[in-house]
């Protein structure tokens, strides 16, 4: 399948592939959000499927690290299972995909735990584990890393 990338809702989105019920799923664009994290990994589904740009709305929303995030080499994995019937990207792609978001969401909590300093769970702390350099590090350097490699599998020329 070619690689197809388009806008929806003012978020340019990468094509991902369809399933065995022709619906399209898409991935959302990584995005700085609220002057703290990056927002990424969104996969969703639009009511003009094929046609995003026209959506009048999103039909479904999920995450690269829930629904789609298969421990073991099972056919249900987005990337690199037989869930998507046609795919934008090769075997080998989807298992470097797999590889770079649980990279990605792994070096994402890391950030929030640098951040704060602990996991955020309850008020207590053992002691003041934060860490600026740390944090800054991962998002301004490891984690744009990470997402380019995943944009250049996935990413063309935007389209209308």
């Amino acid at each position: 399948m070619k690689k197809q990338t388009s806008n929806a809702f003012n978020k340019k989105i990468y094509l991902l592939g369809f399933d065995k019920d022709g619906v399209y799923y898409w991935l959302e664009a990584p995005k700085w959000d609220f002057g703290w994290y990056w927002g990424f990994g969104y996969i969703e589904n639009y009511t003009n499927n094929k046609h995003p740009h026209l959506a009048k709305n999103i039909s479904s929303h999920q995450h690269a690290d829930g629904e789609y995030k298969v421990e073991d080499k099972s056919d249900t994995n987005l990337f690199t299972g037989n869930f998507l019937v046609d795919k934008t990207f090769s075997e080998e792609e989807g298992w470097e995909l797999r590889e770079l978001f649980s990279q990605f969401y792994h070096l994402k909590e890391q950030t929030g735990f640098w951040g704060r300093g602990k996991m955020n769970i309850a008020d207590t702390e053992i002691e003041n584990w934060k860490n600026e350099d740390l944090k800054d590090k991962i998002n301004k350097k490891m984690l744009p890393i990470i997402m380019g490699r995943i944009i250049k599998i996935l990413g063309t020329k935007l389209i209308d």
